[in-house]
């Protein structure tokens, strides 16, 4: 996978950087796959680093996309949507009532 970074933005108020990026692939990446590779690149752990959005462009081999790295994964958990979180993390597990009958 080769991702190259288009833009960073440095958002002091909460404490992230917003970044553009672009993927030339021969498939649309998983979102767990474009986690590592910016982590990897903005030299942090992937739990701090939120997908916002990848758009595959038509007829081409090119995906765009927009992340969100914070300092803080508990300041992610407090300003990222919830969607956005269960997207990146996957779904939360069910706690399974037990019954005592």
């Amino acid at each position: 996978m080769k991702l190259e970074l288009t833009s960073t933005k440095i958002n002091s108020v909460i404490n992230r950087k917003e970044l553009s990026f672009k993927i030339e692939e021969d498939k649309t990446p998983s979102k767990s796959e474009v986690r590592r590779e910016i982590a990897v690149i903005m030299r942090t752990q992937p739990e701090n680093v939120y997908i916002r959005n990848l758009s595959p462009k038509s007829g081409t081999r090119i995906t765009t996309g927009l992340a969100h790295v914070y300092e803080d994964p508990k300041k992610a958990l407090e300003v990222e949507p919830k969607h956005i979180i269960i997207r990146n993390n996957g779904k939360p597990q069910k706690k399974e009532e037990a019954s005592n009958n």
